[in-house]
């Protein structure tokens, strides 16, 4: 039996979602989901969650935006999971919404649970092995579970609003793919499917970088000709490692290539274009992040990246630059000018 969905296509009678880390991302789409479906948003703060739940807002976290009142926000992880492996396999997602840096950690904690999937909101590249998140997550469970990536142009605060946005879904597993359109898809948000994993985590993690650089060249002052130039050889960066990691081109003229490098580098909620911002002010690194108060994963991601494609033989010009900025002590002016003084070349080498 199904339900019509206002705005969407029908779906499926409501979905056990147990969402894992109570960040801005996670409690949006919480938030954006709880008036389909039976959601608990887990987090690790026992103080905070248990305030979230009498206050009905993550004001630690996520302040501003009131929970719905069907959503369960716990500290219990164990209650959390409970909740997503008490209905039929395929009515039931776990979503990891944790940063990378921390996937790693939660997927060891889900494994000895009989969870029916796993899917994760994280962007970017473990930093200490260079690894995409599917790769974290099959080295601890293999094949033995469907997996995926729920990806796409979305900032937390408009997702949290209610407002239009268009995510993928990534996973070799169609189930699963369907299983998160089936329960995700409708109201607001619109959802693609994709079996391009590599390509649709590549275009997530890369566009951090040069929203980094576009932040830089914004806060300089460099003009619309210079931001425009640096998203489309930025999107060139991302294809010439995407297609190396086994990705394919067409995925990064898609949502979560093009659309997400788009959204990032020119949005001014996002955190990496405000490090960026921050960085041509002169400010230091550390005082940057501090400011900001959450992750900016194109910061840690900047390191990995640039070390892989130079292992990998990948040109990636404004990813080293941007690196060289953040830890060889580079300045962001000399950053610019370095790429600007680089040999001319065909512009689709």
């Amino acid at each position: 039996m199904t339900q019509s969905d206002p705005g969407g296509t029908p779906h499926s009678r409501p979905a056990s979602i147990a969402i894992f880390g109570a960040g801005a991302w996670g409690t949006a789409l919480a938030i954006a989901l709880a008036d389909r479906h039976d959601v608990v948003l887990w987090g690790r703060d026992p103080e905070a969650m248990h305030a979230a739940s009498l206050r009905r807002e993550n004001s630690v976290y996520f302040p501003g935006f009131p929970l719905p009142a069907g959503l369960v926000a716990t500290a219990d992880f164990d209650a959390a999971v409970a909740h997503a492996t008490r209905v039929p396999q395929g009515n039931a997602l776990v979503i990891v919404a944790s940063a990378v840096a921390g996937l790693r950690s939660m997927a060891r904690r889900l494994q000895p649970h009989a969870i029916p999937n796993l899917v994760w909101l994280c962007k970017g590249f473990e930093e200490d092995t260079r690894l995409l998140p599917h790769q974290v997550v099959r080295q601890i469970y293999a094949d033995r579970l469907p997996v995926g990536a729920l990806s796409g142009p979305s900032f937390a605060q408009e997702v949290a609003r209610g407002m239009p946005c268009a995510l993928t879904i990534a996973s070799d597993n169609q189930a699963l793919r369907e299983s998160v359109v089936a329960a995700v898809h409708g109201r607001s948000i619109r959802v693609y499917s994709s079996d391009d994993l590599v390509g649709v985590e590549v275009g997530g993690a890369v566009k951090n970088i040069l929203a980094i650089a576009t932040g830089v060249a914004d806060g300089l002052g460099l003009g619309l000709n210079a931001r425009a130039a640096l998203i489309t050889r930025g999107l060139a960066e991302i294809t010439r490692l995407g297609i190396a990691l086994g990705g394919r081109a067409e995925t990064f003229m898609g949502l979560t290539g093009m659309g997400d490098l788009i959204l990032t580098c020119t949005g001014d909620l996002s955190r990496n274009r405000q490090v960026g911002l921050g960085l041509a002010q002169g400010k230091p690194l550390d005082m940057i992040v501090k400011e900001l108060g959450h992750v900016a994963e194109g910061v840690r991601c900047a390191q990995a990246v640039r070390a892989l494609a130079a292992d990998m033989g990948v040109d990636m010009p404004i990813t080293a630059a941007v690196a060289a900025v953040l830890f060889d002590g580079d300045s962001p002016r000399g950053m610019l000018q370095k790429l600007l003084s680089r040999d001319p070349r065909d512009e689709t080498a």
